[in-house]
């Protein structure tokens, strides 16, 4: 028994005629009676009484027909769905978000989904890079977006690094090192200090730069894996936040934060990755996220990259880092 087998009995129920049905079917009416006699065989019983002209169908054939209606249904929801997730148009993204990603990247993400790919569904997780690295392992997560100075080279991942990011200190527009020409390390001392946990490349960068004291663990003083929730700190208190700028762009640009204006400027830049399990094929649907993450996981203002990019013939990541000058070196 086959799918075709199941087809041609429901024309023939649906058409009451050989000829119609075989016409419906795009075959001849001798290669539809074989169709039938063959399902017949093989299930022992007929399924369609021919009296005269007409073909009625026999109580199994009936039976039959009712449940090749709902066979055939299943079959094509399930060829539909393939082909939603053949045009990236179905499936779900699973996904792990790192902190700097996760302020970027986590709400716009839910946004554009539920706005223009209804069809979608989106699992976010966050947490440390150690976490999320056990969730990826475990098959239950299909991608990272995460620090990629963070995550060590392994047989079994593929790291591809996607952008690189600056990095400031922010404060509120009205803290007193704001309202300054020129901003030390050590000024900035005097107040608490937010941050994501640093990764040892970067805080080694901070104390060739800044001396001993910029080491992360004796510089900071607030620290936590959700950058939103560091922003929303220092935008209510007189601490100073470390990280990506594009982080606190929106607070930069209403006014409400301002960036300091350090003598000499941060050198560090957050170096983001997408990490994926090597031995796994990925879903379509994970090239509209990525297209999505490498549209983003910029420090140019959305609108100003639309333009941008409708300026220039696209990219393929790996011409971009080619074009990109290296930062801090």
């Amino acid at each position: 028994m086959n799918l075709r087998q199941l087809e041609h009995l429901l024309a023939i129920a649906e058409t009451g005629s050989f000829s119609r049905a075989a016409d419906r079917s795009f075959i001849t009416q001798s290669a539809l009676s074989r169709s039938i006699q063959s399902l017949e065989v093989e299930l022992g019983a007929p399924l369609l009484d021919r009296i005269g002209k007409r073909n009625e169908l026999t109580s199994l054939g009936q039976d039959i027909v009712a449940r090749s209606r709902d066979i055939l249904r299943a079959v094509d929801d399930v060829r539909r769905k393939a082909e939603l997730l053949r045009q990236g148009e179905g499936g779900t993204i699973r996904v792990g978000l790192g902190s700097g990603p996760g302020a970027l990247l986590m709400t716009p993400l839910l946004c554009h989904v539920a706005t223009d790919h209804a069809g979608v569904g989106v699992d976010i997780s966050r947490g440390s890079t150690e976490l999320q690295l056990l969730q990826l392992r475990a098959r239950e997560l299909d991608a990272l977006v995460i620090d990629a100075r963070r995550v060590a080279p392994a047989a079994d991942l593929q790291i591809e690094v996607l952008t690189e990011m600056r990095t400031a200190f922010v404060c509120r527009s009205d803290h007193p090192l704001a309202l300054r020409r020129a901003v030390t390390f050590d000024d900035i001392l005097a107040y608490p200090v937010a941050t994501t946990p640093l990764s040892r490349e970067v805080a080694r960068l901070l104390v060739a730069q800044y001396g001993p004291q910029a080491d992360p663990a004796r510089m900071a003083t607030l620290r936590c894996e959700d950058i939103t929730s560091l922003i929303d700190t220092v935008a209510r208190t007189r601490a100073v936040y470390l990280g990506i700028v594009a982080a606190a762009r929106q607070g930069i640009e209403s006014g409400q934060l301002a960036e300091l204006p350090i003598d000499p400027p941060v050198r560090a830049v957050a170096r983001f990755a997408c990490v994926t399990l090597a031995d796994r094929t990925q879903a379509p649907v994970m090239s509209l996220f990525r297209q999505f993450v490498l549209e983003r996981l910029t420090d140019v203002p959305q609108q100003h990259a639309r333009v941008t990019r409708a300026r220039r013939a696209p990219r393929t990541v790996a011409g971009r880092a080619a074009d990109t000058p290296a930062r801090g070196h």
